[in-house]
């Protein structure tokens, strides 16, 4: 049974990541990682604050993230997918021009 097991979880796994695997996948894990990197910006930025900050640099992440897991959304017709991923390219968009605009003011 465990045997089986194994063989169904280890075929399941090599479907997705290698006879699946186009650049269509390669640009789903490169929007992926560009999408994680806000947190890790974010989190370093922050403790070196030694308190909460939001770097300019995470809504640079999160706009190129986002537009990348768009296309990919829009690319596997997944509609869940789309509608979380325009949205939140919109609030990244929208969070980039407060932050610009009051750097501007603040010169």
């Amino acid at each position: 049974m465990l045997v089986d097991l194994s063989r169904m979880v280890g075929s399941y796994l090599h479907d997705v990541f290698v006879v699946q695997l186009d650049w269509w996948v390669a640009i789903g894990f490169l929007a992926q990682a560009l999408f994680t990197m806000r947190f890790l910006v974010q989190w370093i930025a922050s403790e070196r604050a030694g308190k909460m900050v939001m770097p300019i640099a995470f809504w640079f992440f999160s706009i190129g993230g986002g537009i990348l897991l768009l296309l990919y959304a829009l690319y596997i017709r997944d509609p869940v997918f789309i509608l979380g991923q325009a949205f939140g390219v919109f609030v990244y968009l929208r969070n980039l021009y407060f932050e610009l605009r009051d750097r501007r003011r603040a010169r």
